[in-house]
C-alpha cells in the first residue's frame, strides 16, 4: 500500500483530519510508513486512543498492508502551537 493510499483513508475516515505520510528514512519498502495526522478528533483524547482511531481509519489495513507505521497525532491547536517546522 502506498503513502497516498494510507493518506487518503486516514483523511476519508477520520473527522477533519488532515494527513502527511511518508517513507521515513531508512525504509525500504513501502509497508514501513510515517504518518502526521492533525485532527479535531483527538481534542480531549488521549494519546494511545488518538492512535487508534488512526488504526481504526485504515481498518484491515493496519494489519494485512503496513507491517509499521510511525505516528504523530495532534489537534490542530497542538499541531501549530509545537516547535517543529
Amino acid at each position: 500500500m502506498n503513502a497516498e493510499d494510507v493518506q487518503r483513508l486516514i483523511e476519508e475516515n477520520l473527522e477533519d483530519a488532515d494527513a502527511t505520510v511518508t517513507h521515513p528514512r531508512g525504509a525500504d519498502d513501502e509497508d514501513h510508513l510515517a504518518a502526521t495526522v492533525v485532527s479535531p478528533a483527538f481534542e480531549g483524547v488521549p494519546l494511545v486512543q488518538q492512535h487508534e482511531l488512526v488504526y481504526d481509519a485504515l481498518g484491515d489495513h493496519m494489519t494485512t498492508d503496513i507491517h509499521a507505521l510511525e505516528l504523530k497525532t495532534y489537534t490542530p491547536e497542538e499541531y501549530e502551537e509545537r516547535d517543529e517546522p
